[in-house]
């Protein structure tokens, strides 16, 4: 990708602070964490004190002033040395900050975007539930109306920074007589957060003055194949009491504001595969460079030649795809076909390109001394996170279609 198409001079002063930050800081770091499955606590700090959690977010409401293409900029640079890090970013950013910027109230959005954009305390974004997930529609979390506040029970699956964050977007049934998609409304819920010792050693992830919710809670951490550095838990609420000050947006109108809110985190997942992908075709241009057999680098072998094109190409071609549709949306024109076929295509690209740099890396490939095996066990997720690579296709088709199909 031609980056003048694109990228101002500040972007590129910001690619460079976010390469050099990935490189010195998270790529030495990345194993440990993975392997220990641990949140990056240190690194976490480093990055709030970068202004990463807050890039495209106005200074007025404590953010970098900076611009959405920016943000993503930052995903895809993290992405190329370790995802966990990246998806931190990521689902902080477009999950748990965006919904309170597009939707919230003037004093909704004072009273939590600082919070969020200074990397004072984590944020995440609450839908998927053991009975829906691609069919968001189905949530069962109830919200009932006591007069001045809501009470919530149910619980949500899968929640990125259900343990280390203390800030989440959620989704409740507000109408239990209206149709699927309708009677559910977005709340803002707070929390303590759990892992409060190691958070408050390093300064961030708990605010003392921050109003909390009796009854919002995590469960057991997730063991994951991959991202495992990155926090995931159910997040659970028993008769949790939320303010009506923190309904976000009109009652029965919460899925609407969440699909909108998917449409812009496709964009960051698409940067984040992306990156990973690109990340494995450095790993393997250096490592087939220096490696070698029958006497000379493997680089001089036909075979890896039209591998690493093949990577390449659909790098190239990805980079088009999810830097269109960023900004598409940072210009306020429709992008929700175009944020779906960056994700798809990205995340499957991410994918091919992993399993193909640990084919190359050969035996190595298959242990823990090269990245590029963390790398395919992260690129899995990319093709089931925020919708599904089949979910994408439905979406796409229906944007082709418009009106032409019920």
């Amino acid at each position: 990708m031609h980056d003048t198409l694109y990228f101002t001079e500040h972007h590129h002063q910001v690619r460079d602070m976010v390469r050099d930050f990935a490189q010195n800081v998270v790529k030495p770091s990345a194993r440990t964490y993975d392997q220990e499955s641990r949140f990056p606590w240190d690194n976490v700090k480093q990055m709030a004190d970068l202004g990463l959690f807050g890039i495209a977010w106005p200074e007025a409401l404590g953010g970098a002033g900076m611009d959405y293409l920016a943000y993503v900029i930052a995903v895809h640079e993290l992405a190329k040395v370790d995802a966990s890090h990246a998806i931190t970013v990521s689902a902080h950013t477009t999950l748990g900050t965006s919904p309170i910027v597009d939707f919230g109230t003037e004093e909704q959005k004072h009273r939590f975007v600082p919070l969020l954009a200074t990397g004072k305390v984590l944020g995440g974004f609450g839908l998927t539930e053991a009975g829906a997930g691609s069919d968001a529609g189905g949530t069962a979390t109830v919200a009932v109306d006591r007069g001045d506040h809501y009470v919530l029970n149910g619980s949500k699956i899968f929640i990125t920074h259900a343990g280390v964050g203390e800030i989440f977007l959620v989704t409740a049934r507000t109408d239990p007589t209206a149709k699927k998609t309708r009677g559910i409304t977005a709340f803002i819920v707070t929390k303590d957060t759990c892992d409060l010792e190691e958070a408050q050693r390093v300064g961030i992830g708990h605010d003392p003055d921050l109003p909390k919710c009796p009854g919002v809670f995590a469960g057991k951490k997730e063991e994951k194949l991959g991202w495992r550095a990155s926090d995931t838990r159910e997040l659970i609420f028993q008769d949790a009491i939320v303010p009506k000050e923190n309904v976000l947006g009109p009652t029965n109108n919460g899925f609407r504001q969440f699909l909108h809110t998917l449409d812009g985190g496709r964009i960051g997942v698409g940067a984040l595969a992306l990156g990973i992908a690109e990340g494995a075709l450095e790993e393997c241009l250096q490592y087939t460079s220096t490696r070698k057999q029958f006497g000379r680098p493997i680089a001089n072998f036909q075979g890896v030649h039209f591998a690493l094109a093949d990577m390449a190409t659909e790098i190239e071609a990805a980079k088009h795809l999810v830097y269109h549709a960023a900004w598409l949306k940072q210009h306020g024109l429709p992008f929700k076909k175009e944020a779906a076929m960056a994700k798809l295509y990205a995340s499957e690209l991410c994918m091919r390109a992993t399993i193909k740099a640990v084919q190359l890396h050969g035996g190595y490939g298959y242990t823990t001394e090269y990245p590029v095996e963390r790398m395919m066990r992260d690129a899995k997720i990319c093709e089931i996170g925020e919708g599904t690579s089949e979910i994408q296709r439905i979406v796409i088709a229906r944007q082709l279609l418009g009106g032409l199909i019920d």
